[in-house]
Parts: structure tokens; C-alpha cells; sequence
């Protein structure tokens, strides 16, 4: 089936994973609020993170740095002076637009401008004919470049000494906290500091439902080591995220690799791997992986004055390690996700079904209990009462067990827990699998040891 942008963000919506921002006031361009289920989708996202970089790594450790920073730290990292939108007006229509964007959609992703200077952009729209997304003219003014990051100020007074802004990444965080991590919790390189946490950039050209947004989630980590050993953990992290996605349920036919050309590459970068990710409207960046060698901690050396050398305790040699960085946006994933989980079925009724089929680990609910009658609601609620003690699980007595069996296949519930006549004899439950529709009798406790090993990872 061919799942159209419309179709995916029409269900997000109608099962309230994703609404519209501020939508009783007409909305705020681009912003997006998560529902119940959206919410529940996201933390699992960031748990599964947690676990496989974090918690099962003996190597790195998390912290959590705030939006807030000394504008001095912007000036250090390059974006104070150059995080910027290469932008063209629409001479004829009056509208804006990002020139790689129009490069990028123009040719389905094919090309990617990135790292070209704004002639090279200009001129490729130029050559070939690039039109107005919008009217269909070709009248663009020549590029200029706007700040992304958001200004505001600290304190009572709201000048140029108060300026202060909305964090654009959180990377800087863990760069000007690796000598205070390193020395607190006595790290031996390699090590790396990852954080999640929310970014801030004042994007003109939003879109794509939650691709691109002002506001979003990262999950990022800065993985130091030695000069040299870069060279083996840059391939190790690269195929770690991709591991990482198919290990969750990630549809291999819609992943790959897309490597960066030197010409695309950052200066102070040595290689550069997107895992993009076949959307509803073509081929987007999901993740980064760079190799960014020193220049972040010889830059914060630079500009604070501080001494961020790793005294190397084998062989007495001080130097400014190396990092590797895989980052990736919490809001792309969970598109992701719930791109490839969206499935229409026919049945052999001939009714069709909507399924999420979400991996148990990232269901939003993880068992839903449903009373055959209402007779059996006490009986339920006290089931679902006991059960939630290890996973979400949802209450629903409301309409006919098909009807509800259907609810549950929408949002991606991988159980559905029947409460019978039969559960107040012998205490056994009927559990339905989302994916087969197949059910079997077993006792509560059989079914929590069941979804336990689902939500295994």
C-alpha cells in the first residue's frame, strides 16, 4: 500500500499521537503538541536510547546540560557567527524559501547542497530552471543569510550585556562539561556523554508535519577517545544507529547510507554519515554521525581558557581527544516509526483494519484490558490495576470486543486481555496478538511473563 504523507498524518492526528499547537486559537505555525499515545511513543524512543548507548555501554555516561548557556559558548562553537538559512524570496509570489530546499525537492533528494557555498546554489537553480514551489515562477533574489538561533534576554534589562538563546543543539552542553565529567566520575578514554533534551532553532522554511520543526527533542552523544582510534569508533557508531533502528523494527528497504562528499564535508569534520530514511516524500536525513576531531573541545579551550588536554595515564601523553558524534532528532524517529508501522488489512471478511504494527518495545500501550461484559469490570479494573505495575496498559469496556479489538490495532496495542466468564472460575484470561489475531488461554501471571519477554530489549 502506498502510504501518502496525507494518510500518515491524517491517523496520527484521529488517534491523537500528534495535535495541531494551540489549535483552539487557530494554531501557531509548526507547532505540533503530543497526545497521550505520542507522548508514550516518544518515551519509549528515549528509553530504547537510553538503554543501548547509556546504560549497557560501561563506557559512557548521561547528562542533562541547560538550554540556557553563556553566549560565549555560541561564540566558541561558530554559531553565533555562522548558523545560518541560505534564503531566496519569490520575487513574483512574495514567498520564502531555503535555497537547498528548493535544490533538494526539486530533484527528489538526488542532490544534496550541502557544504556548497551560496554561487553554487544559486547557480544550480539557475541552470536548471528551478521553479516557485509555490507559483511556479522563476524570479528568486539572490541568497542572504538569516541567524537560526533565538534571542532573548536575562535579567531586567533587555540589552545587548542581558542576550542570551534558546539552545540550536545540545552537543555544546557536553563539550563544556567534559573535563567536569571526566574528573567527577574518573573516565579513562574512550568514553562519551550523551544527553537528551530539547532545541531550539528559529527555522523559516518549517514543514513536513514533525520533520522539521522551531522546536524538538535530540538524542545526541559525544563519544571521545584517541587521536587515531577516531578512524575505528567513526564505522563502530555508524553501524551501531543503523543496528539500533532495524533492532526496533526499522524497515531495511526504507534505510541506508548516504555518506558525505568532501566537497559536503564541514571543515573541522573528517567523514560524515546520514542514515536517511525513505519518507512519504522522498529520501531525509534521520541521523547523523560525524567525526568532528577536535576542533569543539580546541575551540572552548581557545575561548574560555580552560585546559581540556586528556593526560593519558598509559603513556604520559597529554592531547585534545577526538570525538565522534551520532545525533538524532527524537521527532524524525518517531515518523519514522510510525511510517513503517502503519498497515491497511484486508481481512478474510473482507472488513479492512488499520494495525499499528509497532515493536512491543515502543507500543504506546502495552496491553489493553477489556471486560466481555460489564459484569466483569470490577474483575478487569483489578487486572489492569495489577499488570500496570510492570507495563502501560489501557482500560476499555465501552462498545462490542470486535469494535475495541479495532481501537487497540490503531493506536498498535501488541495484547489485548479478554476478562470472561470463564477468568471468574479458574482465573485464566483469553490474550489476542495484534499482528496474527490469534488468542490463547492463560493465567495473569502467564500473560505478564509473556509481554515481559516481548518488551525485552
Amino acid at each position: 500500500m502506498e502510504k501518502t504523507f496525507d494518510l500518515i498524518v491524517s491517523h496520527a492526528k484521529k488517534t491523537g499521537f500528534v495535535f495541531q499547537g494551540s489549535e483552539i486559537y487557530g494554531g501557531l505555525s509548526n507547532t505540533w503538541d503530543f497526545g497521550p499515545y505520542g507522548v508514550m511513543l516518544k518515551d519509549h524512543i528515549k528509553r530504547a536510547w537510553q538503554k543501548k548507548f547509556i546504560q549497557e555501554d560501561p563506557n559512557n555516561v548521561e547528562i542533562q546540560a541547560a538550554i540556557l548557556m553563556n553566549p560565549r559558548v555560541w561564540e566558541a562553537s561558530g554559531h553565533l557567527a555562522g548558523f545560518s538559512d541560505p534564503l531566496m524570496d519569490c520575487k513574483q509570489c512574495k514567498t520564502r524559501h531555503r535555497a537547498d530546499h528548493l535544490i533538494v525537492n526539486f530533484t527528489n533528494g538526488e542532490v544534496n547542497p550541502e557544504g556548497w557555498s551560496n554561487e553554487q546554489m544559486e547557480q544550480f537553480i539557475t541552470e536548471h530552471h528551478i521553479p516557485c514551489p509555490d507559483c511556479g515562477a522563476h524570479d528568486f533574489t539572490s541568497i542572504r543569510k538569516f541567524n537560526l538561533m533565538f534571542k532573548t534576554f536575562m535579567g531586567t534589562l533587555e540589552d545587548a550585556k542581558s542576550t542570551v538563546y534558546l539552545r540550536p543543539e545540545t552537543a555544546q552542553g557536553m563539550f563544556v562539561d567534559f573535563k567536569n565529567v571526566q574528573r567527577a566520575y574518573r573516565k579513562k578514554l574512550p568514553f562519551g556523554i550523551g544527553q537528551i533534551g530539547k532545541s531550539f532553532r528559529n527555522e523559516i522554511t518549517p514543514g513536513n508535519f514533525i520533520f522539521r520543526t522551531r522546536e524538538f527533542e535530540q538524542m545526541e552523544m559525544e563519544f571521545f577517545c584517541q587521536p587515531g582510534t577516531d578512524d575505528d569508533w567513526f564505522p563502530y557508531w555508524r553501524q551501531f544507529c543503523m543496528d539500533w533502528i532495524l533492532s526496533l523494527g526499522g524497515n531495511a528497504e526504507n534505510l541506508r547510507f548516504r555518506d558525505h562528499t568532501p566537497e559536503e564535508l564541514s571543515f573541522y569534520s573528517k567523514g560524515t554519515t546520514d542514515i536517511e530514511y525513505k519518507f512519504p516524500w522522498g529520501w531525509g536525513e534521520l541521523w547523523g554521525i560525524a567525526d568532528r576531531t577536535d576542533y569543539d573541545l580546541s575551540q572552548h579551550m581557545k575561548f574560555s581558557g580552560e585546559n581540556l588536554e586528556y593526560l593519558d595515564p598509559v603513556t604520559n601523553e597529554k592531547y585534545v581527544p577526538y570525538c565522534v558524534e551520532p545525533a538524532v532528532g527524537v521527532e524524525r524517529l518517531f515518523f519514522m516509526f510510525f511510517t513503517d508501522a502503519y498497515d491497511e488489512e484486508t481481512l478474510a471478511s473482507g472488513d479492512t483494519r488499520i494495525v499499528m504494527h509497532f515493536h512491543p518495545v515502543l507500543a504506546p500501550v502495552k496491553a489493553a484490558i477489556l471486560p466481555l461484559r460489564k459484569t466483569y469490570s470490577d474483575l478487569a479494573k483489578e487486572i489492569r490495576k495489577d499488570l500496570s505495575y510492570d507495563f502501560e496498559c489501557e482500560y476499555d469496556e465501552s462498545g462490542s470486543i470486535g469494535k475495541r479489538y479495532r481501537r487497540q490495532d490503531e493506536i498498535g496495542t501488541p495484547f489485548c486481555i479478554t476478562v470472561d466468564e470463564q477468568t471468574t472460575v479458574d482465573g485464566t484470561v483469553t490474550i489476542r496478538y495484534r499482528d496474527t489475531m490469534e488468542q490463547e488461554r492463560l493465567t495473569v501471571e502467564e500473560v505478564r511473563a509473556k509481554i515481559n519477554q516481548a518488551i525485552r530489549f
